[in-house]
């Protein structure tokens, strides 16, 4: 009996509480504002549905963190290139097995269709691309444990070689701000691994002078032709033309961000109170579900939404210190990143702040293909303080 609890014990005091306890806070906001988005844009029977709908994808998602939490350092490392290449295969799949609906709407192909189910298979690529480059980073610096330049040189060729197929295909499926997603991970695990500021430092340059420049070329029109010379679309430009005037076009293209903006607005600082909404925001479920909580809870409630997800990143920083694996340090990384990026651009494009990209807000927004990436993000760091191994295929590989 006395062993028996002892092992109770042990199994509870392997499990993060901390980064539980935030999820779960998040999953009551995400479907108190679902309930709310739906209360007020669709019929009695439809708000049922979309929140059972949600309660049953958040349900998945945990037995999904379960199943992952099993795995651990060794076995990650070895199905890394599985997933990866499976989720390649996926996204390819999806460029001729998409869903003429949705395409029709969006001019994206990146959602199957089965059976009146909807799933975007970039949602569970991300995850996978995290695991494949976490292993490509530190089987490189075993490799080379004496940094040069030109190690490093190589090291950031692997990276972006193994990053090209990804955004290719979701190039091919017009889906530009997932593709942005992949691009914030890829960034913060360059940082952080180690590579050299001479590289990274230049490379910051070229990227930001290129955005600027791109973003100076949208304003005239001989800028835009020769933009859509390389592949940049109508949409593109409508979207930053909202960003940039929300309020020239507030009856077409500009709509739902100035809607929303007039939602988070109306809000205050203490909200107008659970479930009173005044101001219609269309897909406010999930695109702009900010605008939901912006509008009931105001600036008090945005900020204890913003704080928890700060505490779960904190959480997730603290596992991984904890566990001192390498290998677990870039996943926490790429897991950090992705959920960071969702924040920022999210909210930033609920406020006017950053252009409309329909990137969700992570375990609020309404949806199962993020919640079901998000969550298998939560399960890879999870099973670091589940098998808490400090070590690497027989080696000691901490960091400091």
């Amino acid at each position: 009996m006395d062993t028996s609890r002892r092992t109770s014990k042990d199994d509870q005091s392997r499990i993060d509480w901390g980064i539980i306890f935030c999820v779960l806070m998040l999953a009551c906001i995400g479907l108190a504002s679902i309930y709310v988005a739906a209360t007020h844009d669709s019929s009695a029977t439809s708000v049922l549905r979309q929140v059972v709908s949600q309660l049953v994808w958040y349900v998945i998602g945990i037995v999904a963190v379960v199943i992952i939490m099993q795995f651990d350092s060794e076995q990650l490392w070895k199905v890394a290139p599985i997933v990866y290449w499976a989720g390649i295969a996926l996204l390819a799949s999806v460029l001729v097995l998409y869903s003429r609906a949705y395409y029709l709407n969006t001019g994206a192909k990146s959602w199957f269709s089965i059976f009146g189910l909807t799933f975007q298979p970039s949602e569970v690529m991300k995850p996978a691309y995290i695991l494949m480059m976490a292993r490509v980073v530190v089987q490189h610096n075993d490799n080379y444990p004496i940094r040069t330049v030109r190690s490093d040189w190589l090291l950031l060729g692997k990276m972006v070689l193994w990053t090209i197929p990804v955004a290719v295909l979701l190039k091919l499926q017009n889906d530009f701000g997932t593709m942005l997603v992949f691009f914030a991970i890829l960034g913060g695990l360059i940082i952080v691994s180690g590579i050299t500021w001479k590289i990274i430092l230049p490379a910051v340059i070229v990227i930001f002078g290129t955005a600027g420049t791109a973003l100076a070329l949208v304003i005239p029109e001989s800028g835009r032709h020769i933009l859509e010379k390389i592949g940049f679309q109508a949409y593109q430009f409508a979207r930053v033309d909202t960003w940039l005037h929300p309020s020239a076009d507030t009856s077409n293209q500009g709509y739902q961000l100035w809607q929303s903006m007039k939602a988070i607005g109306s809000g205050g600082i203490f909200g107008t109170g659970f479930n009173q909404s005044h101001v219609y925001v269309p897909v406010r479920e999930s695109d702009m579900i900010f605008s939901v909580i912006g509008e009931n809870f105001g600036f008090i409630g945005s900020c204890i939404l913003i704080l928890l997800y700060f505490l779960l990143i904190y959480q997730m920083i603290k596992v991984t210190f904890d566990t001192r694996n390498v290998f677990y340090a870039y996943i926490s990384t790429g897991v950090i990143m992705m959920i960071l990026f969702h924040v920022f651009e999210n909210v930033g494009m609920s406020v006017g702040l950053l252009p409309l990209t329909g990137i969700p807000l992570p375990f609020v927004s309404a949806g199962g293909s993020a919640l079901i990436g998000n969550m298998i993000g939560i399960g890879l760091i999870m099973s670091m303080q589940y098998h808490n191994k400090s070590y690497m295929f027989g080696e000691d590989k901490e960091f400091s």
